[in-house]
């Protein structure tokens, strides 16, 4: 075979810094995307998204000629691997949907050779992975499957790629054995679980994070309640105190796995995962009781708004699936007028910092990016959940 792997989605968040950590660990490998756009971006040495340290790499990975952009699906055929980075999302009824991985296999069938090992890279409600492997026998191609969930956090997925646990699970011991001897390339640390071990281990770390952020946000709310400031109750929780350190900070809970996750839980025990089913309420609603908090203090529809930070966590360009838009939505309702701004999320209507600041009655940190902490608000009230700028919080009573 002309390339070690080749990775379908390999342009994306999960599929480039794999692809590129293949590439620096000496492996041919080709990648294959639907976006145009950010195949001539990466092919060019361009980051499509912001990755730390990524640029660099990319260009190291494009400079040792063991990675390739191609356009054309024929390199699949030349691959002794296909990772295909495409996962279960949710519907609008928060049921998993297989139309994205339906099609993706349907497409690429005819580029499928006898004996590949095709790797399930994304998050997958539990039993995808068997699924997948009756698809293969319905369709008469003799290929061996396997499960090897990403586990990175999103804009450290190269350093995290080489430190972390590498996963991996197989239907044979064929494809088990070529999927350890793929995956060691990148970090000797290797789990070998059943494909639905696997699978349920990464819902299960997702949705035991999501829980987490619940039990903080909700902790949140009954001290401001309180009239209590969380902050110092936080410190008080965790400084010194080993049976506490584990509890997060108070914040937007967000993005494109954690609450799909645990909704994907929710659906394999038929809606029977009542502490998922309460940690989304939590964190879904905390917008709202952020709103309330405001309406109960200022006179919102006569204030302009603005909110610091759209994407979904510190220090990305991400804003899938943020709680920062929801907010924003509540807040056209609410409030005379909201202004939007982050420093690395380029949008239509979003204005800089300082813009964002001088227009504004009010402010919102709604993603605690490091370089809030340098703001200068003006003696503008903010609201600050995340505790970014702790000598600026929101005062008890409107001024």
């Amino acid at each position: 075979m002309k390339y070690d792997v080749c990775v379908i989605g390999g342009c994306g968040h999960v599929g480039l810094p794999l692809s590129i950590a293949f590439a620096l660990r000496g492996k041919r490998c080709a990648i294959v995307d639907k976006d145009v756009e950010a195949m001539t971006k990466v092919r060019s040495g361009v980051m499509p998204f912001m990755e730390e340290g990524g640029e660099k790499a990319l260009r190291d990975a494009l400079a040792s000629t063991n990675l390739e952009v191609h356009e054309g699906l024929d390199v699949i055929r030349q691959s002794a691997a296909v990772v295909l980075v495409v996962g279960t999302p949710i519907d609008s009824h928060l049921t998993p949907s297989f139309t994205a991985i339906d099609l993706v296999l349907d497409q690429y069938l005819p580029y499928l050779v006898e004996d590949q090992l095709i790797v399930l890279r994304s998050t997958l409600y539990p039993g995808t992975s068997e699924r997948v492997v009756r698809w293969t026998r319905k369709k008469d191609i003799r290929v061996h499957v396997a499960t090897c969930p990403e586990r990175i956090a999103e804009g450290f997925a190269l350093r995290e790629i080489f430190e972390l646990p590498q996963l991996v699970g197989s239907f044979s011991e064929e494809g088990l054995k070529r999927a350890i001897d793929l995956f060691a390339a990148l970090n000797d640390d290797i789990v070998v679980l059943e494909p639905l071990e696997a699978e349920l281990a990464k819902l299960f770390n997702n949705a035991w994070r999501y829980i987490k952020f619940a039990a903080a946000n909700q902790f949140y709310m009954i001290a401001s309640e309180c009239g209590a400031d969380f902050r110092k109750i936080h410190e008080g929780m965790t400084v010194r105190y080993p049976r506490g350190a584990d509890l997060p900070g108070a914040g937007f809970a967000a993005g494109p796995c954690l609450f799909k996750d645990t909704m994907q839980l929710s659906a394999l025990t038929n809606n029977q995962f009542f502490i998922g089913h309460s940690s989304m309420l939590v964190n879904e609603g905390l917008p709202q009781f952020v709103i309330k908090q405001m309406r109960n203090r200022y006179p919102l529809q006569d204030m302009t708004v603005g909110i610091l930070g759209m994407a979904f966590k510190a220090n990305i360009d991400d804003m899938r699936d943020s709680l920062s838009l929801k907010l924003r939505d509540l807040l056209e309702v609410e409030a005379k007028e909201t202004i939007c701004s982050d420093p690395f999320v380029r949008a239509e209507g979003f204005v800089d910092a300082e813009e964002a600041i001088h227009r504004s009655d009010l402010l919102v940190v709604a993603t605690p990016h490091a370089e809030y902490k340098r703001l200068q608000l003006r003696g503008k009230p903010v609201v600050d959940i995340w505790n970014v700028l702790p000598d600026q919080v929101l005062p008890q009573e409107a001024p």
